[in-house]
């Protein structure tokens, strides 16, 4: 009996797809939520070849099949079932209906691998704002403080609060692929932790040029991935889809201990000998173009990075931009790459609340609504990954508004007295005559992209 047949059998006995509620499993067990408990036929699949056992206990149905072969078993279930995870009979599910071209398709699935770690980003991105905001020497003048009467015990509170969700956001993204692409969540996470370990140099120190890149071989350099998000999501793909390869190789009395080793070796090698080296040659050539490109005249450089800098962060290659703006800071105490920055990330937001005002979907509303804050805090990702690109349109729309902001703020010459915030927290770093200028970029900037989005960029069908 072949794997299919096996499962079919197994199918029929528990009562049928329409007995069968949900089907999950284990290391060595199959575990199906069934209606009606009296329609299993428990004697019968115990007497099925490749089944070790069976029992009822917490309301699910366990079959004991072993490593390896539960995990092919558990494919060809839902294959015929097309019930999975309980998590999955959910509107979530629901709308992993494929529809589209396959760009589209894509772009959805890209969205969907981000949907179960918005709720984290967004309230990271209300930390930092708030932790931006306050730590600001013109806020703690106000009471009569200066960043040095502020304890260092409680700036470490705040730096765990912040800092966390985005340092390991590779180990968020690889589990959230392996989950969406079948491969086992716990290899992923692990998989991801891997990519921001603590003994790799981080990658936002390399960027900032306070820590150089391992070396290997002579000329291969390797960095963390702290803060970033395709390499993770590429990383986790075809990781994913070895895992699941193995499965099917991988005799079952072993499976256990080699697809887990295999995967995670494979998967390591890749993301810090393959994608690292191509990444670091990739931020060479943004960091030498975004130099030239930045002080073009008569504010195109201003419209193209307005444009396209919200690109950077998707591809994780936006850490090399801390060099410059420190280089700016050092050479003559200006930030000229803040106000454009700022811009991209205001119209992220202007977009995604028009989103949130005309969507049908409670769904889309929940997540809109908290995203257009972040975003105007200065984190975009929720904004970014849960809806604008989800939707594709609403972000074409956005990088609109962030270059008609862009193009404005280098017409008007706009420069920050430093770096690391933006948005709402970021009108801390123009406190001097350039203030109402910095508020009227991006509210042209977040203006511009509600307005698009409003008129081109969503309806109600995009939803469907």
């Amino acid at each position: 009996m072949n794997d299919k047949e096996l499962a079919k059998r197994i199918v029929d006995l528990v009562g049928g797809t329409e007995n069968i509620i949900s089907v999950r499993h284990c290391a060595t067990r199959l575990r199906i939520v069934v209606g009606n408990k009296e329609k299993i036929q428990d004697k019968m699949i115990e007497n099925l070849d490749k089944v070790k056992g069976s029992f009822f206990n917490s309301g699910q149905y366990q079959i004991i099949l072993g490593t390896g072969l539960v995990n092919r078993i558990y494919d060809e279930v839902v294959k015929i079932t097309g019930t999975g995870d309980a998590e999955e009979n959910t509107e979530e599910k629901q709308e992993k209906v494929v529809y589209g071209n396959k760009f589209q398709r894509a772009v959805r699935t890209f969205s969907d691998v981000f949907v179960p770690i918005i709720p984290v980003l967004v309230a990271t991105g209300l930390f930092m704002g708030l932790r931006g905001l306050l730590t600001q020497e013109a806020v703690l003048a106000v009471f009569g403080m200066t960043p040095d009467s502020v304890p260092q015990n409680l700036l470490t509170f705040t730096q765990v609060l912040t800092d966390t969700a985005f340092a390991f956001l590779p180990a968020l993204v690889c589990w959230s692929t392996f989950r969406n692409f079948g491969g086992s969540p716990v290899i992923g996470i692990v998989l991801g932790l891997m990519l921001v370990s603590s003994s790799l140099p981080s990658a936002y120190a390399v960027g900032s040029g306070e820590a150089k890149p391992l070396i290997f071989f002579g000329f291969l350099k390797v960095v963390g991935y702290q803060g970033s998000v395709l390499p993770a999501f590429v990383t986790g793909i075809i990781a994913s889809k070895f895992e699941k390869w193995l499965r099917k190789k991988i005799p079952d009395a072993i499976d256990l201990i080699v697809t887990p080793f295999l995967t995670l070796l494979v998967g390591c090698i890749l993301a810090l000998f393959v994608l690292g080296p191509i990444l670091h040659t990739v931020e060479s050539g943004v960091l030498f173009a975004v130099e030239h490109i930045l002080f073009l005249p008569f504010g195109i450089g201003g419209f193209l990075y307005g444009c396209f800098g919200q690109l950077l962060g998707i591809f994780g290659i936006h850490h090399i931009l801390n060099f410059l703006e420190i280089s700016m800071l050092a050479n003559d105490g200006w930030n000229y790459l803040n106000p454009i920055g700022t811009c991209g990330n205001v119209a992220q937001a202007g977009a995604v609340l028009a989103v949130a005002i005309k969507a049908a979907s409670n769904k889309t509303k929940q997540v809109a609504y908290p995203a257009c804050l972040s975003a105007l805090l200065g984190i975009t990702e929720p904004a970014v990954f849960g809806v604008n690109l989800k939707f594709m349109k609403p972000f074409v729309m956005s990088m609109i508004g962030g270059g008609v902001g862009g193009f404005l703020a280098s017409i008007l010459h706009l420069r920050a007295t430093g770096m690391s915030i933006t948005g709402i927290p970021g009108t801390l770093l123009y406190l001097n005559e350039q203030l109402p200028f910095y508020i009227l970029v991006n509210v042209i900037a977040f203006a511009v992209a509600f307005t698009l989005t409003w008129f081109f960029g969503f309806n109600k069908k995009m939803e469907q």
